[in-house]
């Protein structure tokens, strides 16, 4: 059983960096500021708001720019979904720890 809590603490703490480093990856893979650029959308920031992505998803007529843009949507999601569970894993991590230990 001592096995068993060792696996389970490492697990616990390891867990909300491997999510950060997901998401981060995820974030890294979204190039929307890239793919406005490149079609002459001039943009403030390198974080381009999912309201302008949506924007340009209706209104653009080309369809390999959309299927970019959709790609770009997907990470962006996805890298939103990864942090949720790194921040809920937070506290869920210190709890079980002091509570195992």
């Amino acid at each position: 059983m001592d096995a068993y809590n060792d696996y389970t603490a490492i697990f616990l703490l390891l867990s909300p960096l491997v999510f950060f480093i997901i998401a981060v990856s995820f974030r890294l893979m979204d190039n929307s500021a890239l793919l406005f650029l490149q079609k002459d959308i001039l943009v403030d920031s390198s974080n381009v708001s999912l309201k302008e992505i949506e924007e340009q998803l209706q209104s653009s007529i080309d369809s390999k720019f959309k299927k970019q843009l959709k790609r770009a949507l997907f990470y962006r999601k996805l890298h939103q979904i990864c942090i949720i569970l790194m921040m809920v894993c937070i506290p869920v991590t210190i709890v079980t720890y002091f509570t195992l230990f």
